[in-house]
């Protein structure tokens, strides 16, 4: 049986990706044809400005070699324009008479520069700026001309304006707008770059209409004259005044067009078998320029086109951070601002820095900086978040180093590292690693950054700073996604709270039901999805799905942790960092009869038994178990441990029983399963001897009962917890914070800390539910007893701290 066949017209960026994501999740289900205008393979024309200043070459900035189309089966006519696609007998018609049948067909004819209706637009010299053709020309002119107008002072005009400076030409940008890139700056920021490209060499005319092009004696163009008389030379005038969407040929065949190819959210025209993307498309009303919001329509149309029907394109809130003569730019939002807005702003005219962020009803609502700009994608996500900032609202102006916060775009300041700068330290994988394999694979997604350098694909936590770098090299073709829109994995477009919410709503208690409902790509998952899954499964419900071992990691199927040499650790519980002579003796016959090498006393108040074979692990566990000792969870996304002081036990400064507690905590919570690793802390008294102020919750003994703190980290950026409340007694503490635990368990997204859902979702938040909401408290507390009842715990159902009376075996999976 032949396969459907795809034609897609237009050989951009756009198009082309969307052939790349179709290629990826549906590799062998139809005959591609691709028609490109140009006579060339797909390029990166973000990069038409360093090829016109001689920064690269043509060939540098090329996305897919001729190989790559012959490699996936894919039919390239390059040099041939569509003119005509006749909808009945569903085929297009290219300007050389070659036609191509379709099944489906995928627009991504882009856009065209705007070109001034007056006299003299079409004389020899004047030129738009979109291609390489354009370039090449600009190129070739300043080899033997001298004055060169560019008309409009948007971002094009003045990439082209420094790109024919830098190659020798006279240059006047010409702008009817009051400052340059007015629609990317306001005033402040407009007249600080128009005064640094002066000091470069630049010439601007502002609020000038020109009102006709001047023809020479050669037949060329000469000059330009404005509305008010003035009249300047020009052997090259470069129209730089916008674009707008070439829609031309779909209007002509019929296809609903209204500033562009009409499309609803699963990028579908009219006719629902012909799909559009890129800058030539309409959707709800909003035409894009920029690659990030392109992208986003090409993962949806590819998830279409493959016939999964899962992925929405909603539109996009977008961000522009650009680079102009080496000074860095950004803007985001309703950066002007205005009615019911407040103003934060820095002015530094003398260091050439500004920034000015906009706020309303304590959320950042639109920014815009000059000079300085490596906090902007963490702005940004604040913004597309719309996080309460009254928190950190003193201290935002000065950028999130000196906040603190942990954000999604890393805190460091990405754009003054230096290349030999280690950025993941998993992998050893350095800046200029990273930006070259931007540049030269044509990278826009931190997705892709993991694939090709390994950067962030570990533990993770150098993903912001590989979002920042990534954002510093290609600029404002970069757009963070929301937070709460980013997919689980590549098997699906969802995000982990569509997912969760689609678990609870839906009633699915499986995997498999999981990945029907919402058209997973892959019959399996992957080993991202599935442990995520899992932990949705059994955590909304916890008595009628089952754990599924095999959706577990390795240590987790072993209750050990993996070492670098192979063998593991293995970390016997000691309840609130207690002891038994017995246990000791039973943990030191383990060492001797396994011959363990390490044995090490833990930050948790345990004691970790290194260097154990993988082979006697099963035995390992049953002599523990046979001396009365479970397992402490060190490998897993679950409760580790309860830390204690010595408290009013022992302490003379002591106020409540410390190791009391916290034996009562941790055996309330064995077993529990969490988004991700949970320890907490129980000190005696203010001098908080066990850090309870950097747990996940943290409990400190006061005279008048206990501070309750959660949302701590000790981990590789330190957090320190947030104050909760003051309860007076053992029974609140263990509801208070057992109900915190349980919308933690509940609400947070797999691998998210407690201080990050904290950050995400806001304290104020959590003290509604917890502290104000009294009946929301003890259901959730309840939900917690209830999920844990059948724990494998060694003590009565209860769970009341009671002595270890039985157990069941642990059972190691192969």
């Amino acid at each position: 049986m032949s396969k459907p066949r795809l034609v897609l017209i237009g050989n951009g960026m756009a198009g082309v990706r969307t052939i790349e994501e179709l290629l990826k999740i549906a590799p062998d289900h139809y005959e591609i044809t691709i028609f490109g205008a140009e006579p060339h393979p797909n390029y990166n024309r973000i990069l038409l400005s360093p090829v016109l200043a001689g920064e690269m070459t043509v060939p540098e900035i090329v996305l897919n070699e001729l190989d790559w189309y012959a490699s996936n089966g894919i039919t390239l006519h390059t040099g041939k324009q569509v003119v005509a696609i006749d909808r009945v007998r569903r085929k297009v018609i290219a300007d050389d008479g070659s036609e191509a049948p379709y099944d489906r067909l995928l627009i991504a004819t882009g856009s065209t520069p705007f070109m001034l209706p007056i006299p003299g637009n079409d004389l020899p010299g004047v030129i738009g700026y979109r291609d390489i053709k354009d370039t090449d020309e600009m190129i070739a002119t300043a080899k033997v001309h001298k004055h060169a107008v560019v008309i409009g002072g948007g971002l094009l005009g003045l990439e082209a304006a420094n790109g024919l400076k830098l190659r020798g030409m006279d240059v006047t940008v010409v702008h009817i707008g009051p400052w340059l890139l007015e629609r990317q700056l306001d005033e402040t920021a407009g007249r600080m770059l128009q005064q640094s490209l002066e000091d470069k060499g630049l010439k601007f005319l502002l609020q000038k209409q020109t009102e006709m092009l001047v023809q020479g004696e050669s037949g060329r163009v000469a000059a330009v004259r404005f509305k008010d008389g003035m009249q300047i030379p020009a052997d090259l005038v470069v129209m730089a005044a916008g674009i707008r969407p070439n829609y031309a040929l779909a209007e002509k065949s019929g296809i609903y067009c209204n500033r562009g190819i009409v499309v609803n959210d699963t990028m579908q025209t009219y006719d629902p078998k012909i799909y559009a993307v890129g800058e030539c498309v309409s959707h709800r009303g909003i035409a894009y320029g920029l690659v990030a919001p392109l992208f986003e329509q090409a993962k949806v149309a590819a998830n279409h086109l493959a016939g999964y029907g899962i992925g929405r394109y909603t539109g996009s809130v977008t961000s522009t951070k650009l680079k102009v003569t080496g000074i860095d730019l950004f803007s985001a939002g309703d950066f002007m601002g205005g009615k019911d807005t407040e103003e934060i702003v820095l002015n530094d005219p003398h260091g050439g820095v500004y920034k000015k962020l906009v706020i309303k009803d304590n959320k950042l609502v639109g920014g815009v900086m000059y000079g300085d700009t490596a906090d902007g994608p963490w702005y940004f996500q604040l913004l597309k978040d719309a996080r309460d900032i009254h928190d950190i609202r003193d201290s935002l102006i000065f950028g999130q180093s000196l906040v603190g916060d942990v954000g999604h775009a890393g805190n460091s300041k990405a754009a003054s590292m230096a290349d030999s700068a280690e950025v993941c330290g998993c992998n050893g994988v350095t800046k200029g690693t990273i930006v070259k394999a931007i540049k030269e694979q044509g990278l826009f997604t931190l997705d892709e950054v993991k694939k090709h350098t390994k950067a962030a694909s570990s533990c993770g936590s150098c993903a912001g700073l590989v979002e920042q770098i990534l954002a510093s090299t290609i600029g404002g073709a970069y757009t963070p996604a929301a937070s709460d829109k980013k997919p689980i994995c590549g098997c699906t477009e969802h995000s982990h709270q569509k997912v969760r919410e689609a678990i609870r709503n839906e009633h699915l208690t499986t995997k498999e039901a999981v990945f029907a409902e919402l058209g997973w790509t892959t019959p399996n998952g992957c080993e991202k999805c599935r442990p995520a899954i899992n932990y949705y499964l059994i955590s909304t419900w916890p008595h009628e799905a089952k754990d599924d071992p095999q959706s577990r990691l390795i240590n987790e199927r072993s209750h050990a942790n993996i070492q670098k040499d192979g063998t593991y650790s293995v970390v016997p519980r000691m309840w609130g960092g207690l002891t038994t002579p017995a246990e000791l003796r039973a943990i030191a016959d383990v060492a001797e009869k396994y011959q363990v090498p390490t044995v090490k006393v833990t930050g948790g108040q345990r004691i970790d038994l290194l260097g154990i074979k993988k082979e006697d692990l099963p035995a390992v566990w049953a002599d523990l178990n046979a001396a009365g000792m479970v397992s402490g969870h060190a490998y897993g996304k679950s409760i580790r441990t309860v830390k204690t002081c010595v408290g009013a036990e022992h302490c003379r400064f002591g106020t409540q029983l410390a190791m009391d507690m916290g034996v009562k905590l941790e055996k309330m919570l064995f077993d529990m399963y969490a988004p991700h690793k949970v320890k907490l802390a129980v000190s005696g008294c203010p001098r908080n001897c066990a850090e309870a102020g950097i747990k996940d919750v943290g409990v400190i003994g006061v005279d008048s009962g206990y501070e309750l703190y959660v949302g701590g980290n000790g981990g590789i950026k330190t957090e320190v917890a947030q104050f909760l409340c003051k309860v007076k007694s053992d029974e609140e503490v263990m509801e208070y914070s057992g109900a915190f635990l349980e919308l933690y368990r509940q609400e947070a997204w797999y691998l998210e800390r407690t201080c990050h859902w904290l950050d995400r979702v806001g304290l104020d938040y959590v003290k509604g539910r917890i502290v104000e909401d009294e009946d929301g408290r003890r259901t959730l507390y309840a939900g917690l007893v209830a999920a844990l009842k059948d724990a494998k715990d060694p003590w009565s159902t209860s769970r009341e701290a009671q002595p270890v009376k039985q157990f069941i075996p642990i059972t190691v999976a192969a």
